[in-house]
């Protein structure tokens, strides 16, 4: 079996079961296996898109998105989603490093095409909405797909996605997870949510996060429930979607709680089909969980990252939700566990780092051994967070990764940004940090030295980070100083620069 055939099974239990909505169009589970076996039969015939191969999607969200994922689980190949905010220098290094063999792309998102013929001509170009110079439209494309659309010796073992997260050295490195991955990431996802073929749930969240695709959106279709798409989230058509459509259940990170809550029309908002709301991403002030707390609608916390697919951690419906400021326990089919540095876990109330070991964690890193050596010991992955457990093993997340940045639900590492700095010509060295911001939780700050007789102004270093880098990895501010704190082998100490951030 492959992921591909909890697709077909639910089609051949309930096919007039309704899986997907979608801007007023509707997918039976039926309707949606059937465009999942012609579209991995297409790519078999047209591309030989063959097992191991990559095939790379730039979308927001959209039914395609998903039957992509299930068409490369049927053929054993591999999905790579990008991130749409991204600058198109960031999209073509991950479409150069995963060799990608063709890409989905929507019309809003045509500026890669011709830089990445111009890097990788033989990859093939396909429009999901419309129809690209030198390449086909998906729909066209279906219309040719011919012969059996399977591969030999595919099974849940099968690397499924490549999903590429900020790396500490200003690269992003591509998690590898397999399909079983996303077949138990989805079994904890029923076990945290009570998930049922009735559920309804609402996707607000971009399907390139494995937060938006793996956290409700696969767990609900592997069970026969129905999805609701957005696009992409917006505050009024998520209040919209509450009273209109009647969803069960939907996820949230701070940023979009915020937006949420701080609408004119949340006082009055519909809630009442709704049996939970989960958030997760970086640690929730208990404010925003408040807000939809005293509504009567409990709030479901998820502790977990691109490594683990995202579900690791969690509160679960029906469970304790009582004790504030705490992620949960580990889940039904993993194990987490806070460790010291010398890898000895820690005594109860202690802080140390999370570890966590189980089928739903990544593989390796796509072409990055030493990354992945680093990454996992035993097949204990180092999430490089800090936590500590009560007595119960109830888990209270204290930091986050050293030097990331969450801004609006988006990670993102100083040493990247760090990186395209020290590209221009007029910065010797530079810091980054991230600033509390009201709105987005934090924002990325730069403390730059410059160059000897030269004057960079900050609107310079902007434009030259908008060249390289999507807008929310741009600092807010750029502060110019005479030298940074160090240790003694000349590492800049962000923490220092924190600290200095608080006293000004």
């Amino acid at each position: 079996m492959d992921l591909s055939d909890l697709i077909a099974r639910n089609a051949a239990f309930t096919p007039d079961k309704l899986a997907l909505r979608f801007e007023g169009e509707t997918s039976t589970y039926a309707q949606l296996n059937a465009r999942i076996e012609a579209a991995a039969k297409a790519l078999k015939s047209e591309y030989g898109i063959g097992r191991g191969d990559r095939v790379a999607i730039l979308s927001l969200n959209r039914p395609d998105y998903l039957v992509l994922l299930y068409a490369c689980a049927r053929l054993g190949a591999m999905m790579v989603p990008l991130n749409f905010r991204l600058a198109v220098a960031e999209q073509l290094f991950i479409l150069s490093d995963a060799a990608i063999k063709a890409l989905f792309v929507e019309q809003a998102f045509a500026d890669v095409i011709a830089p990445l013929r111009a890097q990788l001509p033989e990859a093939h170009i396909v429009g999901l909405d419309f129809t690209p110079e030198d390449g086909s439209s998906f729909d066209a494309l279906l219309t040719r797909a011919d012969g059996d659309g399977r591969n030999p010796h595919v099974d849940l073992e099968a690397p499924l996605l490549i999903v590429y997260t900020s790396g500490t050295t200003g690269r992003p490195k591509g998690a590898v997870l397999r399909q079983e991955a996303l077949l138990w990431n989805g079994v904890m996802s029923q076990h945290m949510h009570g998930l049922t073929s009735d559920d309804h749930v609402l996707t607000v969240l971009p399907f390139f996060h494995v937060g938006g695709l793996n956290i409700q959106t696969t767990p609900a279709l592997h069970h026969g429930a129905t999805v609701t798409i957005h696009p992409r989230f917006a505050p009024h058509t998520t209040l919209d979607a509450f009273a209109k459509d009647r969803p069960t259940l939907t996820v949230l990170v701070p940023a979009t709680i915020l937006a949420v809550t701080s609408h004119p029309a949340w006082a009055n908002a519909d809630l009442s089909s709704l049996k939970a709301i989960s958030t997760g991403s970086q640690i929730v002030p208990q404010d925003l969980i408040d807000r939809i707390s005293t509504r009567g609608v409990p709030v479901l916390q998820v502790y977990g990252s691109t490594e683990t697919c995202p579900v690791a951690v969690y509160t679960r419906l029906g469970g304790d939700l009582t004790r504030d400021g705490s992620t949960g326990l580990p889940g039904l089919w993993c194990e987490a566990k806070v460790i010291d540095a010398d890898g000895v876990e820690v005594p109860v109330g202690t802080p140390g780092e999370i570890v966590v070991r189980g089928p739903n964690v990544f593989f390796e890193y796509w072409g990055n051994e030493s990354a992945t050596r680093d990454a996992l010991h035993d097949g204990w992955f180092r999430t490089g967070d800090i936590a500590a457990r009560d007595a119960d093993g109830y888990f209270y997340v204290h930091d986050r990764k050293k030097n990331m940045i969450i801004s609006g639900g988006e990670n993102i590492y100083a040493a990247e940004i760090e990186r395209v700095l020290l590209e221009h010509p007029d910065v010797a060295d530079c810091g980054v940090i991230g600033r509390p911001d009201p709105k987005w939780d934090e924002v990325p700050v730069a403390y730059i030295i410059r160059r000897a007789g030269c004057t960079p102004r900050a609107e310079d270093l902007a434009a030259h980070m908008l060249a390289q880098l999507a807008r929310f990895k741009v600092p807010r501010d750029f502060i110019f100083v005479d030298d940074l704190p160090r240790t003694a082998l000349g590492k800049v100490q962000h923490f220092r620069l924190k600290q200095m951030a608080e006293k000004s």
